[in-house]
């Protein structure tokens, strides 16, 4: 990321995006629309080729965004829903064992004990997963600040879809810069042989 954007910086020196302290998450899409005057080469595939001259052990971090495959599949409104009829579900449970002990409707002390014995147990299993919720919700408001984007207006899925996104783009820049490569190696040869003929 630093990388890229020095890169912006560098290409945008003299104007008034020239001396960014960062860039907003969405730029990681739009590298490919950028392109040089022979078309072909987008920043995207500048960026991937200055990071194989400059630095190749940076170009392995698609892999790592890669792993973001599983929690893509995640759909944080659906924890919620979940999260709200479980909590829903819990509190109704707590009303109703409270409303039966104050009209004594308690006759059998077995099923007492027992769902006496729930409630404790899933009272810390709900305060758990409030706790883990929350603590997701942080991360991801954070995550999203430090692109520089409204935590209220970027949501979880924006952000794991947008890197996936940029991981596939930059794994087929790679790709495409290495079949390139190995084109103009055939043609140099071909030509080298020609030459000494």
């Amino acid at each position: 990321m630093q990388t890229l954007l020095c890169l912006g910086n560098a290409l945008n020196q003299g104007t008034a995006r020239g001396g960014a302290v960062g860039f907003r998450l969405d730029t990681l899409l739009k590298l490919t629309e950028t392109r040089a005057r022979n078309s072909r080469m987008t920043l995207m595939h500048y960026l991937c080729k200055v990071l194989a001259d400059k630095l190749p052990e940076v170009l392995d971090c698609s892999k790592d965004l890669g792993s973001l495959e599983p929690p893509s599949k995640m759909q944080l409104k659906l924890l919620v829903e979940k999260m709200q009829v479980i909590t829903g579900g819990f509190c109704r449970v707590t009303e109703e064992k409270r409303f039966a002990k104050k009209e004594g409707r308690v006759s059998n002390k077995n099923i007492w004990k027992g769902l006496k014995k729930f409630l404790c147990s899933a009272d810390n299993e709900v305060k758990s997963l409030i706790s883990l919720y929350n603590t997701l919700g942080k991360i991801v408001g954070a995550l999203a600040q430090y692109f520089g984007e409204d935590p209220a207006n970027c949501t979880y899925e924006q952000i794991i879809l947008t890197f996936l996104e940029f991981a596939r783009m930059f794994n087929q820049a790679i790709e495409e810069n290495t079949k390139q490569l190995e084109a103009e190696k055939k043609v140099e040869t071909k030509f080298q042989l020609f030459i000494s003929l």
